[in-house]
């Protein structure tokens, strides 16, 4: 028994864990519900705990680079201490709730180019090495949402890509230390003052804002910049707003007018009244730039470390992201 548990220490005949979803899709602020299997070893291993955390790729600025790495942004630990007995089999039942502010990974069927999503499960055992497993499971988008998005699609913008940006947005009640940026190629009569449109829902239980943010191409008399459009609505108002029109609207002004609402941080030149009949609020919504205020690369992993909520995610967690991220590169439909 003696030489079983030193064996033990390195991981062999330990206990090993399981994870199964029973609602591999959810929206935000939708419980993810699934059990955490465990079978036993070849010795009684005494377990400190069994944590779940939601773990995601996030970008970050690192000086004057942008670097790409993993955050687990939410942590829950669902049982111990005990003691797993040699061979015994126990299920774990769990519930984690999903954030509100989470991001979608997952529009009609289709996933979100650049975005991965996982539930990771740490099985702690004593004088042992820890185990660990890591399961997909999709974000779709809430019905507000997808009234939005609906409207994207019907005004002819063309998706691009999605990712998640440290830091936090200006007057946003937030918690999460990102936010989502959905990029798209705007439709072609505006190509010529448009390069993109990025969208970012700041979601709560009683509502959300939708953030646009235009890369407008400077032409004889305009430099360019960058052009803002917020709306701040109830969850049983977006359903019922036609946001083909606002938004079309907000499009609109830019090309009619150059800088919609924010230019540089400043306001627009004799534009004040036009712009806010769009719902447009003439601030920048991002705190000083993108990343203001937020928390820098030490929540992200870089070089194989990842700074996280609640401890580091293991090396055998971003080995096992990775796997994730090639598998769902090679198989998504882009939306």
């Amino acid at each position: 028994m003696v030489f079983k548990r030193m064996l033990g220490a390195f991981g062999v005949g330990a206990p090993s864990v399981d994870t199964v979803l029973a609602t591999p899709r959810v929206r935000p602020g939708d419980p993810l519900r699934g059990e955490v299997r465990l079978a036993g070893g070849d010795f009684d291993a005494d377990i400190e705990h069994v944590a779940l955390g939601l773990v995601t790729r996030i970008e970050a600025e690192h000086g004057e680079d942008e670097q790409t790495g993993l955050v687990e942004f939410l942590r829950t630990e669902v049982a111990g201490p005990f003691t797993l007995r040699a061979d015994e089999h126990r299920a774990i039942a769990f519930e984690l709730p999903v954030p509100w502010e989470s991001p979608i990974t997952e529009v009609m069927g289709r996933p979100l180019h650049g975005m991965v999503m996982g539930v990771r499960t740490e099985l702690a055992i004593a004088k042992a090495v820890d185990k660990g497993d890591l399961d997909a499971f999709e974000i779709t988008p809430l019905p507000a949402q997808e009234a939005v998005l609906r409207a994207f699609a019907q005004l002819g913008f063309h998706f691009k890509s999605a990712d998640l940006e440290m830091g936090h947005l200006r007057g946003v009640d937030q918690h999460l230390p990102f936010y989502q940026e959905i990029e798209f190629y705007p439709p072609s009569d505006h190509a010529g003052q448009v390069g993109e449109v990025e969208l970012t829902f700041a979601t709560t239980p009683g509502g959300m804002d939708v953030i646009l943010e235009a890369d407008r191409r400077g032409g004889r008399h305009d430099y360019g910049g960058d052009s803002f459009g917020r709306w701040s609505v109830g969850h049983d108002e977006a359903l019922h707003r036609d946001w083909a029109a606002e938004i079309g609207g907000w499009l609109a002004a830019l090309s009619r007018y150059g800088t919609a609402g924010v230019h540089d941080g400043h306001e627009p030149y004799g534009h004040h009244e036009q712009y806010e009949q769009y719902g447009h609020q003439v601030h920048r919504p991002y705190g000083g730039d993108h990343h203001g205020g937020g928390p820098g690369w030490g929540m992200v992993a870089a070089a194989g470390a990842a700074g996280v909520v609640g401890g580091l995610v293991a090396a055998e967690a971003i080995d096992e992201i990775g796997d994730l991220i090639e598998g769902e590169e090679e198989e998504e439909e882009e939306w």
